[in-house]
């Protein structure tokens, strides 16, 4: 039911998180690594650094001098669970856990009940909901009075953006903090740590640097998958040796030969790009993925489709923008793994699309003009002429406003004079433009008065 990793038990009554906990701390070495190597304390959190600075809503919790309540959103393996359970042996709170994917409203008012009576002995609650935005509203609903009178001091976990998914009242209640995603650096830093710690390999392995790159590259930013991944590889070991090849046979993922600073990266990428061009969809598909596997920065990916979708589609199909800039939201609100699935349809959505790249060439060749110094004045008649004197100087008169023409256009000179008949944007006839460009020749006409 937990986040993972970041899961340190404080003392809880039963509740069937509370025992899983329980149970963690008692297998002792049978208990899975990443069960093990669970931060005991606010110093062995790694990561999140931008939520725990020195005097942070969160470092007060924490540390015993908070009172808010939470909402910790982020991927998973990224320390909600530990942080819930941190504010809790640091404030001496009791601890209970709940899943909202087993919880129903019975048990919510249960675990209410049983705070509000150790209240009545000076003894407070630290309600931790794992996937509260699975709650339903009702659910929901049934925790508001507990946390406005602080019967409990509730730390939801959420995958998802609470604004879209928890109820304004709890939420307006609540103090929301985004976790984000562990660096590459912080990734290595838990895999060191469980590599040598007692409580975890012991420094019994052998570990090379290749293999420990590849971990960091699957793990995608969570140190749960990242600490199951050297687990089962050492596992794996007959010799105590851990290469990157028993990792590779033991998390049946291929390592990836792509470094995002070294020549693989540019070549990936400018392979994707050339292949959206070149309308090959399923080359673009394989390089999609390949970045994907190998842990490339799905925002970057999302940001060369939105170039891509008006550097190569352009005009030719305008709703080709529109499905990159979506597919970038999706990143940004749902984050992977979910998200490769948007990358993957902009990807087929641009690399199918009629191309054209009159949209490029028109912004260039604007530019170029621009960087030569054809530059004129603006005509008078287009100037502002929002404020006194304007009218003197001869700003904004004579202008025609195209609204009071039945056709909605007509003749008016809109550029500077050394630029007046000057064509930027060249349509061509594949896909949209072929509507488009038949009408840019007419407006034109009218515009120009020919």
């Amino acid at each position: 039911m937990s986040d993972g990793l970041f899961d340190t038990p404080g003392e809880a009554e039963p509740s069937a998180g509370a025992e899983e906990f329980s149970m963690g701390r008692a297998a002792g070495r049978l208990a899975p690594l990443a069960v093990r190597m669970r931060p005991a304390g606010l110093d062995e959190v790694v990561g999140q650094q931008h939520l725990l600075g020195a005097g942070s809503p969160l470092r007060r919790l924490i540390e015993g001098s908070g009172a808010a309540s939470v909402l910790l959103y982020g991927p998973p393996g990224t320390g909600k669970t530990t942080l819930a359970s941190l504010i809790s042996q640091a404030t001496g709170r009791r601890f209970e856990a709940l899943s909202a994917l087993s919880a129903g409203v019975k048990e919510v008012r249960a675990v209410i009940d049983l705070a509000r009576r150790r209240l009545l002995s000076g003894e407070q609650t630290v309600l931790f909901i794992d996937e509260v935005h699975r709650f339903s509203k009702t659910q929901q609903d049934a925790l508001l009075a507990a946390v406005e009178n602080r019967v409990v001091l509730l730390v939801g976990a959420t995958t998802e953006n609470p604004s879209f998914s928890v109820v304004s009242p709890l939420l307006s209640r609540s103090l929301v903090l985004q976790l984000k995603s562990l660096s590459e650096n912080d990734i290595r830093q838990v895999l060191r740590r469980a590599a040598d710690d007692p409580r975890g390999l012991g420094g019994e392995y052998a570990i090379s640097e290749e293999a420990l790159d590849h971990i960091v590259r699957i793990a995608g930013g969570d140190a749960r998958r990242a600490l199951t991944a050297l687990e089962a590889s050492a596992e794996s070991s007959l010799d105590g040796n851990v290469g990157v090849d028993l990792v590779e046979a033991s998390v049946d993922r291929a390592a990836v030969r792509y470094d995002r600073a070294g020549d693989q990266h540019y070549d990936v990428i400018s392979a994707y790009i050339k292949s959206l061009r070149g309308s090959d969809v399923d080359a673009a598909l394989h390089y999609l993925s390949r970045m994907i596997s190998a842990g490339e920065d799905p925002r970057f990916i999302a940001r060369r489709l939105m170039i891509q979708a008006s550097e190569d589609v352009g005009m030719a199909d305008p709703t080709a923008l529109q499905t990159a800039v979506a597919a970038a939201q999706v990143v940004q609100l749902v984050g992977m793994p979910e998200a490769q699935l948007a990358l993957a349809h902009a990807t087929i959505h641009v690399a199918t699309a009629p191309k054209s790249g009159a949209v490029a060439a028109a912004i260039g060749a604007a530019m170029s003009d621009i960087g030569q110094g054809k530059a004129g004045a603006v005509p008078p008649h287009l100037r502002d002429g929002h404020y006194a004197g304007a009218a003197k100087l001869g700003n904004a008169q004579g202008y025609k406003y195209p609204h009071d023409h039945p056709d909605g256009v007509l003749t008016q000179q809109y550029p500077p004079d050394e630029l007046v008949g000057t064509d930027y944007y060249t349509p061509t006839d594949h896909g949209y433009e072929r509507e488009v460009g038949p009408r840019v020749t007419k407006l034109r006409r009218i515009v120009r008065g020919r």
